[in-house]
């Protein structure tokens, strides 16, 4: 079983970008307390839909849940194999709330956010499916 749940702030602000078939995939480093005072930092993919809601919707700062799987893989450069461990996400939580300029959530703001969710209705989740991932 590969399966991955963490819950974590983006360390910055994730840029879509696209294939050269039009595919969106942002990448993003999620940064998860694992004990007191003590961050891991842990890079994560998303694509198609679930990119574009991460680039629209997230920001630096913003708390996201996720789901996913352990994705490993490797190339060269220079001579030198490069490894890298990654997260592919399939699966998104919105966790902030929407603040106002001095940090505060005002209830106005709430029932805009909740008015122009379209996810409301699915417990604030994205799903994609396995066979939408490009490899």
């Amino acid at each position: 079983m590969n399966k991955a749940m963490l819950i974590g702030r983006l360390t910055k602000k994730p840029e879509i970008k696209y294939t050269s078939d039009a595919i969106a995939h942002v990448g993003f480093t999620l940064a998860v307390n694992t004990r007191k005072d003590k961050s891991d930092f842990i890079n994560c993919v998303a694509w198609r839909n679930t990119a574009e809601l991460i680039g629209k919707y997230f920001d630096k700062g913003s708390q996201i849940g996720i789901e996913g799987f352990i994705n490993t893989r490797d190339y060269e450069k220079e001579g030198r194999k490069i490894y890298i461990t990654e997260v592919i996400v399939e699966r998104i939580t919105f966790l902030d709330s929407k603040k106002a300029d001095n940090g505060e959530t005002t209830s106005a703001q709430q029932d805009e956010v909740e008015e122009t969710d379209p996810f409301k209705d699915f417990a604030n989740q994205v799903f994609i499916d396995d066979d939408d991932l490009p490899f």
